[in-house]
């Protein structure tokens, strides 16, 4: 499942820093994640970087984008050969 910015963002660019797949970028007037590039990190961290460092909580699962784990990893495999 993908993750998704709410308009409690307060664009302070935290989460774009940390995203490993550069997923997250800046909106007018919020972020936003490109759900084709967001893989919550999977194979990388723990846990999805983005939510960590959010001094606001703004970064929820996106109920429109679920995934699977394997999915996620199949993306996240496909961005790499990208670069």
């Amino acid at each position: 499942m993908a993750l998704l910015i709410n308009d409690e963002c307060i664009a302070c660019d935290a989460c774009r820093e940390e995203c490993p797949t550069m997923a997250i970028e800046e909106g007018d007037p919020i972020y936003y994640i490109d759900p084709d590039r967001c893989t919550e990190c999977v194979g990388v961290y723990d846990e999805p970087a983005c939510i960590s460092v959010c001094p606001v909580d703004c970064i929820v699962l996106d109920k429109d984008n679920v995934e699977s784990i394997a999915e996620l990893q199949f993306k996240s495999r496909n961005l790499e050969n990208e670069d």
